[in-house]
């Protein structure tokens, strides 16, 4: 797939909200610095989702539009973020509303971070994922940062946390464009 246009039709905080066509549906899922909405802007190849330095500025579900075929939608990270434990609780009963509910979902997209083992968050949800019945599909973010040597490590250690095959993970530059093309060919 070439990506045309991107462009953000909805942000909701109530299922009732969710887009009533029926294009299919590709959640993004990761903690709240792991780039996420730096992600969504390298696929676009513009700046359509906001970046923040604080982590945790996305509460809203955010459904963007890829060349009028499908949806990208960003949802809310998880883990660290400078909100309080209900706010965190009530982000995470709206998440798991829509993973549970979400007719369209064809395949759920976890970002971990590339620098570091995963959290017990990125456990969990990639567990979560499996358990629902999609194959993991991990985009390993901030590569950049990293030496190829690093890279490779990393790439192993993260395979061996999640307990996935290492094609299974992807590693990705928002700066450099690293692994972008192998992303959008699993869409």
């Amino acid at each position: 797939m070439k990506i045309k246009s991107v462009e953000l039709i909805k942000t909701i905080t109530n299922m009732a909200d969710v887009p009533k066509d029926k294009l299919p549906q590709i959640a993004v899922a990761g903690r709240s610095n792991v780039g996420k909405s730096s992600f969504i802007n390298a696929l676009a190849e513009r700046k359509i989702a906001k970046i923040s330095s604080t982590p945790g500025k996305t509460r809203t579900i955010n459904f963007y539009r890829i060349n009028n075929e499908m949806y990208l939608v960003d949802l809310p990270g998880y883990g660290y973020a400078k909100v309080s434990k209900a706010e965190r609780n009530k982000w995470a009963g709206f998440i798991n509303a829509y993973l549970g509910s979400a007719d369209h979902l064809k395949g759920i997209l976890l970002l971990v971070d590339m620098r570091h083992q995963p959290t017990k968050d990125d456990i969990m949800m990639c567990e979560w994922i499996m358990s629902a019945g999609f194959s993991p599909f991990i985009a390993a973010t901030k590569a950049d940062k990293l030496k190829k040597t690093e890279i490779e490590k990393n790439h192993r250690l993260i395979a061996q946390t999640l307990h996935v095959d290492m094609e299974n993970i992807i590693p990705f530059s928002s700066l450099t464009g690293l692994g972008k093309d192998m992303i959008i060919e699993r869409f």
